[in-house]
């Protein structure tokens, strides 16, 4: 049973009517400062903290709740008649339930200007220290430390006169989940300010083990950052299929950054296959753009993972009959295109994220090392500046195509280049990539121009033009775009390139060569821009 509760918070959002419904069930209510004031104003009878210390509260307010009056009424434990002893020797009353919540410390100090004494004067002390001993006496005592949680608490009181031992706990974890992350935000910033010393400290809650990790062999946990509420795998919903394994989480997060870079200017997709987009187009209709994506490497998206930007309808779900794929991602599904991918296979992951077209809420990533942990910011922007830097123009009309290009190349696997075509007017397709490579020429010669013609074999086969391959290859390639994730060191990239009739060249430039570059781009009639801005991915 609930008797007595002790209210002291900075956050007043709320508070009123949780008291007001603490009183209407006859619980005794005291309170602190700030908080007894508005909660007297409204008309709630309420018990100074100094009534049961027997202290005022001193030193502005530093030491108010921290007595033996309080502490032991919250510590001490039901079933111990030990303790019950003692209390009744020292006439401390129970406290049975605690709703606090902490000085904005992490507010104050994101404030520009803020000073270290204002910083310190932000630490919460007493607040901390009655959630903690709250929460340590949990099977007795209900602790809240966020108000969004009055609403269940009352609800309980309400229709069953007290708090169940599920709630408790859970309140008990949020609690000590909640002083955790307080005191790290203190760390991180005196160790700074006082240290001169960067410290990290990373929070992630509700592991999921995963079927399995990289390989068979290994264990796997997926852990949610609760601090990102936007476009993540964290707040998708999985609407059907089994449960995801590591890979299929590397490979959507991919796929989910790919298609985020391209935009939602136009329905997109994306198939990603080992960490790489092996498709990626544009379309005046998603299936449109499917039909273009899957030709990208139709031998590639065996067994990828789909992303769109636009909500998944029928008619791109029957695209899919008889070829097999382990996850459409998207931001949602048309009911009858559900029901036919749930028909498809038992297995096939759907997976739906609302949030999709929202921005990004993160502007950093990690990376772990053995020992250590790199931090950086997340690869924001195309380019830097877009130089023309041969004797033959570069077309204005291809920026949009070479803008979906350098998409495509920056979420590729350095060593890269991307090779891209307009189909039909605004609409574009990535035809072929040169992934992983430990040289660029390779990523061009044996694999983005090889593979460009591959693919285009196979809707050569099935479109049947009125034209030799040779023809028809030649044709694709010469109006198409290549990027380049990094300079070109030497200029026998140029030099394949042309072989292959590659005609526009996208690259970041910055070689101590780039003289020679652009003389062989110069004598082979090939026109070429610099970015100034490399997207290495690792």
């Amino acid at each position: 049973m609930v008797k007595r509760a002790l209210l002291s918070v900075s956050d007043k959002t709320g508070i009123v009517d949780f008291a007001r419904g603490l009183e209407q069930l006859n619980i005794e209510i005291i309170s602190t400062g700030g908080t007894a004031k508005i909660l007297r104003d409204a008309g709630i009878e309420t018990i100074d903290v100094s009534e049961v210390t027997g202290f005022p509260e001193m030193m502005g307010g530093r030491v108010k709740t921290l007595h033996p009056r309080i502490h032991g009424g919250l510590l001490c434990m039901r079933g111990n008649l030990e303790h019950m002893g003692e209390a009744e020797k020292e006439s401390i009353e129970l406290i049975d339930m605690v709703a606090v919540n902490l000085y904005p410390f992490e507010i104050t100090v994101s404030k520009e200007g803020v000073n270290l004494d204002e910083a310190i004067e932000n630490i919460d002390i007493g607040g901390p220290t009655l959630l903690r001993s709250a929460a340590k006496n949990y099977k007795s005592v209900t602790v809240i430390s966020d108000p969004e949680d009055y609403g269940e608490v009352l609800k309980e009181l309400r229709s069953a006169g007290t708090v169940s031992d599920t709630t408790r706990e859970k309140l008990a974890v949020k609690v000590f989940r909640h002083t955790a992350n307080y005191d790290s935000n203190i760390d991180t910033y005196l160790s700074k300010t006082l240290l001169d010393e960067d410290v990290l400290r990373m929070n992630f809650t509700e592991g999921t083990k995963l079927r399995y990790g990289e390989n068979w062999h290994q264990e796997a946990t997926f852990y949610k950052d609760e601090a990102i509420v936007g476009p993540a795998l964290s707040n998708a919903n999985q609407l059907h299929g089994k449960e995801l394994s590591y890979n299929n989480y590397v490979d959507a997060d991919n796929a989910l950054q790919t298609i985020k870079e391209v935009g939602n200017t136009n329905p997109a997709v994306a198939i990603v296959k080992h960490n790489n987009p092996c498709g990626l187009a544009t379309g005046n209709t998603l299936c449109e753009a499917l039909e273009h994506a899957w030709d990208g490497d139709p031998v590639s998206a065996f067994g990828s993972i789909i992303c769109t930007n636009t909500v998944f309808n029928l008619e791109s779900a029957e695209f899919l009959k008889g070829k097999f794929v382990e996850i459409i991602l998207a931001p949602g599904f048309e009911h009858d295109a559900l029901e036919y991918l749930k028909d498809k296979s038992s297995n096939l992951r759907l997976l739906e994220l609302p949030q999709f077209n929202e921005a990004f809420d993160t502007e950093t990533t990690y990376k772990y090392v053995i020992g250590g942990m790199l931090k950086q910011t997340r690869n924001i922007g195309l380019y830097e500046k877009w130089d023309c830097v041969t004797e033959t123009a570069y077309p204005e009309e291809k920026r949009g195509l070479s803008e979906f290009c350098i998409c495509a190349c920056k979420s590729t696997k350095s060593n890269s280049v991307t090779l891209a075509y307009e189909y039909k007017d605004g609409c574009y397709v990535m035809i072929a990539m040169g992934a992983g490579q430990p040289n660029r020429v390779d990523s061009i010669r044996k694999l983005a121009a090889t593979k460009a013609k591959e693919n285009l074999e196979i809707v050569y086969e099935r479109e049947k033009p009125d034209m030799s391959f040779e023809e028809y290859w030649q044709s694709i390639l010469s109006e198409s775009v290549m990027a380049s994730d990094a300079f070109f060191p030497f200029d026998d990239s140029i030099i394949y390139s042309d072989e292959s009739k590659i005609r526009y060249i996208i690259s970041p430039g910055g070689s101590i060569r780039d003289d020679e570059v652009i003389a062989t781009a110069n004598r082979l009639n090939i026109s070429m821009v610099f970015t100034g801005m490399r997207h290495f991915l690792h």
